[in-house]
């Protein structure tokens, strides 16, 4: 989706302007297994639902799940019909969730202008929550810190920013899903061009303020003619299991109708669809325009999927958005050819 004043974090070095370009993967896994099948069990109902007024009261989407301790954070986007922030859910089983407010919003005093902090995602690392999010009209990715999930302190400008003049991000990024591998962060990311596409791309961190953007950006091309994910991309949750790395994201038709595809990569740069059709499409009446946002953990070899839903399609908000859940099994046998 391209869309309170809090203490600033100056952080050291150059952020966001100076972004650098280099070749890299993510640690290469083994090609071992072929053919892919696999199989969801979908929660009919919302388990986040919109609020009845307030900042989550048009919309509530974009969850991003992290756990500490047992707990289970939920980083969720809200949307009052004017503007975007970032909310707080908790759960000790990831069905039943306790709503803790808006703990983030746009400061139209600094860079993030008036309109969205939010569409972000959130590691655990060390004693603090790390959490990537977009803000501006001209989408741009900025870092916010906290001890707690609840009071936060924001870097003074975006750690990652559009790509230069003719790039596929020229125009905006969005969308940031994180994940931490040895020493290195990975940020999967929508970026979108002079011409309106929107495509993912990787970028590479050591510290999660400095990043390296891949030189074979895009990663994810456009859907062919006709397909589910021919107009846009966006939204990216990446894992890995079964000695591959794997990618659940939202694809936007003509209609505008949003569903999710799966994609898998051995590098974490190449990436294959599984299937040139969506990998789930909203089946309820609550989601039956708008399936997105996925959010992803992985239990025992299960894939735990919260994402967002709406009846209303719509590319980025009044979507009547809540958000779901699901279990993904994934069976991969056979070898890949040599």
């Amino acid at each position: 989706m391209i869309r309170r004043a809090l203490s600033v974090l100056v952080a050291a070095g150059c952020i966001g302007s100076c972004t650098r370009y280099a070749d890299f993967t993510l640690p290469v896994l083994p090609a071992t297994a072929g053919s892919v099948s696999y199989e969801w069990n979908v929660y009919p109902e919302p388990l986040l639902t919109r609020g009845a007024s307030g900042w989550d009261s048009t919309d509530a989407l974009n969850p991003s799940v992290a756990e500490v301790g047992g707990l289970l954070y939920n980083f969720y986007s809200g949307y009052d019909g004017k503007v975007w922030s970032t909310g707080l859910a908790t759960s000790t089983d990831g069905l039943h969730w306790t709503k803790k407010g808006r703990v983030l919003a746009p400061d139209p005093a600094t860079w993030e202008g008036d309109y969205i902090a939010a569409n972000g995602s959130a590691v655990h690392l060390g004693n603090e929550f790390l959490y990537w999010y977009q803000a501006n009209r001209s989408p741009r990715i900025g870092l916010a810190k906290s001890k707690d999930g609840a009071a936060w302190t924001k870097t003074a400008q975006p750690v990652l920013g559009a790509g230069p003049r003719g790039s596929w991000d020229e125009k905006a990024v969005a969308d940031p899903y994180v994940v931490r591998l040895g020493d290195s962060f990975y940020m999967y990311y929508l970026g979108e061009d002079r011409a309106h596409r929107q495509r993912l791309g990787v970028a590479r961190s050591a510290d999660g303020l400095t990043w390296q953007k891949s030189r074979a950006n895009p990663v994810l091309e456009l859907g062919k003619a006709d397909a589910f994910d021919e107009v846009g991309l966006g939204e990216p949750a990446v894992w890995k299991v079964e000695n591959s790395y794997w990618m659940l994201y939202t694809g936007r038709d003509r209609a505008e109708v949003r569903r999710l595809g799966l994609a898998r990569s051995q590098d974490g740069v190449h990436w294959s669809r599984v299937s040139e059709s969506a990998a789930l499409a909203g089946g309820e009446p609550w989601n039956s325009k708008t399936l997105c946002d996925p959010t992803v953990r992985v239990v025992d070899g299960d894939v735990q999927v919260w994402f967002g839903g709406g009846d209303v399609a719509h590319p980025v908000e009044n979507v009547h958005g809540q958000i779901g859940f699901a279990i993904l099994k994934l069976n991969v046998t056979g070898t890949l050819p040599k």
